[in-house]
């Protein structure tokens, strides 16, 4: 299965379509948010509708709670986990948060072999014994260069990548 993660959209439309572009000609099949997608109106209008594969979802520390979690029920593809995603995909045991201080206590705890996260805005992996600790960095390119997450579970390879 081919996943990409992306976290801290901010409401950058352009490059939410961007990336949506790439997901489509790199068959991607799910997509994991960490975060601050902003405005529900990004997830209904933009990327709900933008891409035909199951999304997960989690909060981030800007958004409108109540109306993104009643949005996000009324959207088939989408599941949003609330402040934190536990789920396997096949034997593979992953998180995913918004926050890095608890994101790195999930991977200290050596119950999950992925955890996903947001809200620094800075592009980064990491090996936490056997865990494997990722943030995608933000595809709203504030701060740093708008990046996201690619991973092969078949090859189990995760790699950052810019969004051009």
């Amino acid at each position: 299965m081919k996943i990409a993660i992306i976290s801290d959209i901010h409401d950058n439309l352009t490059n939410l379509e961007k990336f949506l572009d790439w997901a489509k000609n790199n068959q991607i099949d799910e997509i994991f948010v960490c975060g601050d997608l902003c405005a529900p109106a990004t997830l209904v209008k933009v990327l709900a509708p933008g891409f035909a594969g199951k999304i997960r979802i989690v909060f981030g520390n800007v958004c409108d709670r109540d109306l993104e979690k009643e949005k996000a029920d009324e959207l088939k593809n989408i599941v949003h986990y609330g402040d934190l995603a536990e789920f396997n995909i096949g034997d593979i045991k992953v998180a995913m948060i918004h926050f890095p201080a608890k994101a790195k206590e999930l991977a200290e705890s050596g119950k999950y072999d992925m955890v996903f996260y947001g809200h620094t805005h800075r592009p980064w992996i990491e090996q936490v014994e056997k865990t494997v600790l990722a943030n995608p960095g933000t595809l709203a390119g504030m701060f740093y260069e708008a990046t996201f997450a690619a991973w092969d579970t078949n090859n189990n390879k995760l790699e950052l990548k810019r969004l051009y």
